[in-house]
């Protein structure tokens, strides 16, 4: 047994079972041991960011770690961007980085690069194997920091010769601690400004926004009088119709600053302070008012769900009935298509235990009022503001759960960073509808012009529109595998959306807005 295939064996063992892959030449002894090794499900992406950001999708919604193969440093920095999404979504990733033989490095082949350099930024755990005999134990420690609270991105780094070079076997995962539970002065403190009788906010994230936790906060807030919220870039939400929808927080300095200025308390819950992503002339950076204190009650490593109980224990709402989300769905729109009668559409028409993977930046901020009655269901949001991410977490979450729709809400510029992602689709026949809101232009920049005060002239705005020539996402899609439609009215769109979710296999809606 080499060391690739020792690495493979305890992967598998390790319960990481699908490597999303984009090989170069050093990785090709790990390639040739997925043949001999059962149980190890390898998806190809064409470009890298397709295949890290497919390692996140499928991380938020299993909960556990997907593989990465990616080819020496040029490849690892190819996908960083979606590893910097992931990163902030606290999405569990193993990455296996291709490196030139330990010998070989020292005579700076075009290849060379500092590949520990490029990978710690992006990981929480960086490790380059010395010796084949290395490879198994090191690769059973980058699982356990990989799923170690709250999800963590571990980087091994696979020298050629440690992977041909005989090894000793395979290595068992270290056991896991559990998330840490809170302290008692945490839960009291809370407590405290709960029963101040001041404007309260207890605002949410990650696992804090799975439907248990949800309702908790919810029984808190009936409790107490509270208001409760989602933080902006939440990594997965679950929503819909039997659960308590938290509102998310504005994106939008004024609108946040507006929602947050009444709030004398705000309690965390797996959440931290809301920043602007930027910065602005004139406006904070802190989007609370200095009036209003923050109380810490849980963090991300935390046993989020556990310290909600015990604060609604604390503040007597175990027999509180939270609010829960009634079913309601928009009637479908006639005439021209835009975002709105797009949202009704979407809302209209979800299936339940759908997966909704949505970059549709600023098209998809008024989704929520169209969708939050809908049957229950899973929203993924952007978390570390890098663009591209939509098509590969959208495949990422089909391979994940085969037996899910999931639907993919781009943005067209955002789209055009990992368009290679539905060749995926096709080759894996994943159950994925996209909608490519085509309204040729980065329209956010064009916000954010107005947002910073600056002075566009006529060279600004030709840097974000996506115009001379126009995009043809029916022809790529359809270039690529997947069953393309173009739609122009509302009617054109309702149908398209109704025939995606009635069949299998990906689809793609361009919607011109």
């Amino acid at each position: 047994m080499n060391g690739a295939e020792s690495l493979v064996r305890t992967l598998v063992e390790g319960d990481v079972d699908v490597c999303f892959t984009n090989p170069g030449t050093s990785e090709m002894h790990f390639c040739a041991a997925l043949d001999r090794v059962d149980g190890m499900r390898c998806v190809l992406g064409l470009f890298e960011g397709v295949v890290t950001g497919a390692a996140d999708g499928y991380g938020r919604m299993m909960d556990k770690p997907a593989a990465t193969l990616l080819h020496t440093g040029p490849g690892l920095a190819n996908g960083v961007a979606n590893l910097h999404n992931a990163k902030k979504a606290k999405t569990p990733i193993v990455n296996i980085v291709g490196e030139h033989a330990t010998y070989h490095i020292n005579h700076d082949a075009p290849l060379t690069a500092d590949i520990e350099a490029i990978a710690w930024p992006v990981s929480h755990w960086v490790k380059t194997s010395p010796d084949a005999p290395s490879v198994a134990c090191d690769g059973a420690q980058a699982i356990a920091e990989a799923r170690s609270a709250p999800g963590r991105i571990a980087t091994l780094i696979l020298p050629a010769d440690t992977a041909w070079n005989e090894a000793e076997g395979t290595a068992k995962v270290p056991e896991v601690a559990p998330p840490d539970s809170v302290g008692e002065g945490q839960v009291r403190d809370c407590a405290d400004a709960l029963r101040s009788g001041e404007p309260c906010l207890i605002l949410l994230g990650h696992h804090g926004l799975r439907a248990g936790p949800l309702e908790t906060a919810g029984r808190i807030a009936a409790a107490t009088g509270a208001t409760v919220m989602s933080e902006f870039p939440a990594s997965r939400a679950e929503r819909g119709a039997g659960r308590f929808t938290a509102e998310r927080m504005p994106y939008v300095v004024d609108q946040a600053l507006a929602v947050t200025g009444k709030f004398k308390h705000i309690i965390l819950a797996g959440a931290k302070i809301p920043v602007a992503f930027f910065a602005y002339p004139g406006k904070p950076s802190v989007l609370i008012p200095e009036s209003c204190r923050p109380h810490v009650l849980a963090t991300e490593e935390d046993d989020i769900a556990g310290a909600l109980e015990w604060l609604a224990d604390e503040v007597g709402a175990a027999g509180a009935r939270a609010v829960l989300q009634e079913a309601g769905r928009p009637d479908l729109r006639t005439g021209d298509l835009t975002i709105e009668s797009i949202g009704a559409a979407i809302g209209n028409l979800l299936p339940e235990n759908a997966i909704v993977s949505d970059e549709s930046i600023t098209g998809g901020r008024a989704l929520s009022p169209f969708t939050r009655g809908c049957a229950p269901h899973d929203w993924l949001f952007g978390t570390g503001g890098s663009i591209g991410r939509g098509i590969p977490e959208a495949t990422g979450a089909a391979i994940a759960c085969p037996d899910r729709k999931v639907l993919s809400l781009v943005g067209d510029g955002s789209a055009m960073y990992t368009i290679q992602g539905l060749w995926t689709q096709a080759r894996e026949n994943c159950d994925v509808v996209t909608v490519i809101y085509a309204n040729r232009t980065y329209a956010i920049l064009h916000g954010e012009l107005r947002n910073v005060g600056a002075n566009p002239g006529p060279k600004a705005h030709d840097m974000f529109d996506l115009d001379r020539p126009n995009l043809d996402f029916v022809k790529m899609a359809q270039g690529m595998g997947v069953d393309a439609v173009r739609a122009e009215t509302a009617e054109q769109f309702n149908r398209a959306l109704a025939a995606a979710f009635a069949g299998k296999g990906p689809h793609l809606i361009e919607a011109m807005i």
